[in-house]
């Protein structure tokens, strides 16, 4: 009960001390009630869809929905509650000058000024318009990455090797088949090799991937399509009656991937050949300093040899820090996901941010120690918050090169 009450005190503060700015422009009624009716009707739709869903199921879209909402609605309130707490320290100060050295007893505390309210509506529009497209568009705005990476030990039969990277697909937040036709075209329209699924196909049970399975069928590749388990693949996140109820939707989950023409490597590996030459593909269940630890890489790896190249595919790029880059096996690739890029930040040619960087070292793109290289996915879908700002939903297309 305590955190409904700090969680509902800490959102109405905010909301009274954004609604100043709306006092301070405008003294219409009409408008202090639609404030007040949109603030509190969002607020008690959250406390209500969090009292009630059904947590043997997991977040649902009407949850996230709900959540999204108020994100919409605050992010711009504390916006202006930085600026117009800004204001009220200059206040303040302005108030002790007047204590101390003025005779003005007409303007001992200063009124808030007009323009600064306006500032600060004006900035707060900028969130709002950005996470409002976000949730409306952002979420299905997928973006084709490119790139190519150089070694020099790659067997010649694989230069100019395209592999199709996605992962996080988080079926059970899709809402919108066009949209992801429209992304399965675009992994199809690559021409890629062999596609490689880095994990999370649900939120949490198998059932959500039943309307979309038809659709991910399509995707093609001219070697192959191959995939590995994320976290919310276990079923973790929420409530099984039974022990053998979770079992059962973990190996459901399990099968999907065949349905859907992917070979899972559990804890496995595979040789892709071209002639006499031939790569070596690793796939570890999921292993994450933070999350489920299945993955076991010796085990992967036990049928190859430390001078084969290596591809590897592990969903939590923590694993890529803590074991693989300074293997003793030499993983020259490893493809990653999870974190989404938190789903919000900024990105622009020369900068990249977003806060999951203070959690994740490797949080979205290319990176690499020596000639070791890592390509963590921004995801495919979406989960918890409905949409995306600034970090898009990718398909990423890495060209291997032999060095010349």
């Amino acid at each position: 009960m305590i955190r409904w009450i700090i969680f509902i005190a800490f959102v109405l503060f905010i909301d009274f001390y954004a609604y100043q700015s709306i006092k301070t422009i405008t003294k219409n009624k009409i408008v202090f009630l639609i404030y007040w009716l949109i603030s509190l009707v969002v607020l008690a739709n959250v406390i209500y869809q969090l009292l009630t869903f059904n947590k043997s199921k997991g977040l649902n879209q009407t949850v996230m929905l709900a959540f999204g909402l108020l994100i919409l609605t605050i992010t711009p309130k504390i916006i202006a509650l930085i600026i117009l707490f800004g204001e009220d320290v200059f206040r303040v100060f302005k108030t002790g000058y007047n204590y101390f050295f003025s005779n003005n007893t007409t303007d001992f505390f200063p009124e808030r000024r007009s323009f600064v309210s306006k500032l600060a509506l004006s900035l707060a529009a900028i969130p709002f318009t950005s996470i409002l497209y976000g949730m409306m568009r952002g979420k299905y705005n997928y973006q084709v990455i490119n790139h190519t990476l150089f070694f020099d030990d790659l067997p010649t039969a694989f230069d100019d090797f395209k592999i199709t990277h996605i992962s996080d697909i988080h079926s059970g937040s899709f809402d919108d088949a066009d949209k992801i036709a429209h992304g399965i075209e675009l992994i199809n329209e690559q021409n890629s090799d062999v596609i490689l699924f880095t994990g999370d196909i649900v939120n949490n049970t198998a059932d959500e991937m039943t309307p979309w399975i038809s659709h991910f069928q399509k995707l093609k590749a001219k070697e192959g399509k191959y995939s590995v388990l994320g976290n919310h693949d276990y079923g973790e996140y929420i409530r099984f009656d039974t022990k053998q109820e979770k079992e059962t939707n973990f190996q459901s989950i399990k099968d999907i991937h065949p349905k859907m023409g992917f070979n899972l490597l559990l804890n496995d590996s595979i040789y892709l050949e071209r002639g006499t030459d031939k790569i070596a593909l690793v796939g570890v269940e999921n292993w994450g300093t933070r999350f489920k630890k299945a993955g076991d890489l010796q085990m992967a790896s036990k049928n190859i040899k430390k001078d084969d190249f290596k591809i590897l595919m592990s969903h939590d790029p923590s694993h890529w820090d803590a074991e693989v880059k300074n293997h003793i096996n030499n993983y020259h690739l490893t493809l990653s996901g999870h974190t989404h890029g938190m789903q919000f930040g900024i990105e622009i040619p020369g900068f990249k941010w977003s806060p999951v960087q203070y959690i994740y070292k490797q949080w979205a793109g290319i990176y690499n120690e020596g000639t070791k290289f890592i390509n963590v996915n921004r995801g495919f879908g979406f989960l918890a918050f409905p949409g995306r700002v600034g970090i898009w939903p990718e398909i990423t297309v890495i060209t291997l090169k032999r060095s010349k």
